[in-house]
């Protein structure tokens, strides 16, 4: 028997386990994760910035946990050489309308704490930016660009190395609760332990189903797709260009996405993903479908937001649409500019009434804590996540 199994190898997860031995050294921890590497989807499938909290709503999980967990990556991997640049960010107003919504987000930086935010005329925009085009932005000197993939390859070697056992090809396909703790059932073997903590990311709601619970919200894929700038054009973006995101719509916009390991990326889009690890069109999962289908808080998003749902499936087979997208904020970029990118799925938590889970949400039972909706900035945030949840499993190791 041991103290904890944690369901899921993703940054979240193995950042959980690690902040658990940061606190409490001696720990029987066994991580199981379905895939045959760390990090294989959500961890590693994103545009690898550092984002620094400047859009979440003030005392939100995701404000706090961004703040303090963009700090505390910075400091791990400056702890353990894995290259990351804090290269700021810009997010340009491109229209007097949405000035008010770039006076609103200095207000919840300022809010969140973060360090050396301001206010940028079009002159001083040009200085940092001088392809971007946009009558007012902010500048967040704190966000950055790092490597996720090397940070969850040091923090699965730092667990083993503490006595952790990573078991890969687990997939979990039941819990039970006996009088002792909990028996993981996957198909790696059988592990019983006292405590369980899950973190599935786009199979959570699953995994609550698998520990007997009905899951009180439903994980919903959206596919990101990127384009990479064609090299002769990477002088265009010097670091990281967001638009100011539309407050009716629950996603960020296209952007640009200075890379740690050299290039610039363009997107993403959002679109539904025909498969939860459905990475292009052709990906389809029919069961992944069907409970699509038959969830009707999808179908009530869909009707709360007929125009951007259309207008994203048009855009992903549109280039010329995604072009037009960009040069709102650097309008020299052109078409054959743009190289076909990877893409990314966005484990996105809706609740029946097909509202979007806006915050970092946690399921706790009798020794067990389910993460339930964890995407961007999860990953900027794990560390954060990792100490939030170490102390609410302590609670029950305890």
């Amino acid at each position: 028997m041991v103290d904890l199994v944690v369901v899921g190898a993703g940054l979240v997860g193995l950042a959980s386990a690690y902040r658990l031995l940061c606190v409490r050294p001696g720990l029987k921890i066994i991580v199981v994760e379905k895939e045959m590497r760390v990090g294989a989807h959500q961890s590693t499938h994103n545009s690898g910035v550092l984002h620094a909290g400047l859009y979440y709503r003030p005392n939100s999980y995701k404000a706090r946990l961004a703040v303090r967990g963009l700090r505390l990556m910075v400091q791990f991997c400056a702890e353990y050489g894995i290259r990351y640049e804090q290269c700021g960010k810009v997010v340009v107003a491109t229209t007097q309308g949405e000035l008010p919504r770039l006076h609103e987000l200095m207000e919840r930086g300022y809010a969140n704490g973060l360090r050396g935010i301001r206010l940028l005329s079009r002159d001083e925009l040009k200085e940092i930016e001088p392809h971007a085009d946009g009558i007012a932005a902010i500048h967040v000197p704190e966000e950055g660009i790092v490597d996720y993939g090397q940070v969850c390859e040091r923090l699965a070697k730092l667990l083993v190395e503490q006595g952790t056992e990573i078991r890969l090809g687990a997939r979990v396909y039941q819990m039970k609760k006996v009088s002792t703790g909990w028996i993981v059932l996957t198909t790696a073997g059988e592990f019983h332990t006292r405590c369980v903590i899950c973190c599935g990311g786009l199979h959570a709601d699953r995994l609550v189903s698998a520990s007997g619970e009905h899951s009180p919200i439903k994980i919903v894929p959206f596919r990101g797709e990127y384009y990479r700038i064609r090299r002769e054009k990477e002088y265009l973006v010097k670091n990281l260009i967001y638009p100011v995101p539309d407050s009716r719509f629950p996603f960020l916009g296209v952007h640009f996405t200075r890379l740690i390991g050299g290039g610039v990326e363009a997107g993403p889009n959002a679109v539904l993903a025909l498969a939860r690890e459905g990475y292009t069109w052709d990906n389809v999962n029919f069961k992944d479908l069907f409970d699509i289908a038959t969830f009707g808080g999808f179908w009530r998003f869909v009707l709360r937001h007929p125009f951007m749902c259309c207008y994203e499936v048009y855009r992903s087979f549109s280039r010329s649409e995604f072009c037009r997208s960009l040069q709102r904020l650097v309008p020299e970029i052109q078409y054959d500019d743009l190289e076909p990118g990877g893409s990314g799925v966005r484990a996105q938590a809706m609740y029946p009434n097909g509202r979007l889970v806006e915050d970092f949400y946690f399921l706790e039972r009798p020794g067990i804590l389910h993460v339930l909706n964890a995407p961007s900035p999860a990953a900027t945030a794990s560390l954060a996540i990792g100490e939030e949840i170490a102390k609410k499993i302590l609670k029950q190791l305890d």
